[in-house]
């Protein structure tokens, strides 16, 4: 999941912040108010089978590609939180922590990760033995427990390692 967003130079929406250092009630709140404020935005996503086939910095590079193009504007420089993006008909500055240094790529993070609860909230109610609901999809104990007695669902990165241990690899293979 990535997400873009172009606000008018000089805008400054109180509160946003890096998301993680968010409260849910608080990124879904500014979410409304980017989404106001903002000139565009745009977001995109990536299925797990895709992260699965192209690797984890590739998916991203592909979802902030599709966020970009869902914005219907042409930016005039883009900021991300460190990855470099080919192919950008404009410049590019990628920042170490640009979600604690640019207001704008914290807009984005918000966005992406308002829109990211809510398909795990989606996924919660498709699949509720997971948690999704609970852990948003992060390895925790209880999401990995999950793992263990049901298996993965079609959500689940088969090569991701810290979700599924390689024992689980023949689970999921047999499953399927």
């Amino acid at each position: 999941m990535a997400a873009a967003v172009v606000l008018e130079p000089g805008t400054r929406i109180a509160g946003v912040d890096d998301s993680k250092r968010l409260t849910a009630n608080e990124r879904e709140a500014l979410d409304a108010v980017i989404r106001v404020r903002a000139v565009a935005v745009g977001v995109g996503l990536v299925d797990a089978a895709t992260i699965d086939r192209v690797n984890v910095l590739e998916a991203t590079r592909q979802a902030m590609g599709r966020a970009l193009a869902e914005l219907g504007v042409e930016p005039e420089l883009v900021l991300t939180d460190f990855v470099a993006l080919d192919g950008l008909r404009c410049p590019q500055r990628n920042l170490v922590k640009g979600d604690q240094r640019s207001a704008t790529v914290a807009a984005a993070s918000i966005i992406a990760k308002v829109a990211r609860d809510r398909i795990m909230a989606e996924a919660d109610r498709e699949y509720p033995q997971y948690g999704f609901g609970r852990h948003k999809g992060y390895p925790t104990a209880d999401h990995r427990a999950a793992l263990l007695t049901h298996g993965p669902c079609p959500l689940h990165r088969r090569t991701f390692t810290g979700v599924l241990p390689p024992d689980l690899f023949k689970y999921a293979s047999a499953k399927e």
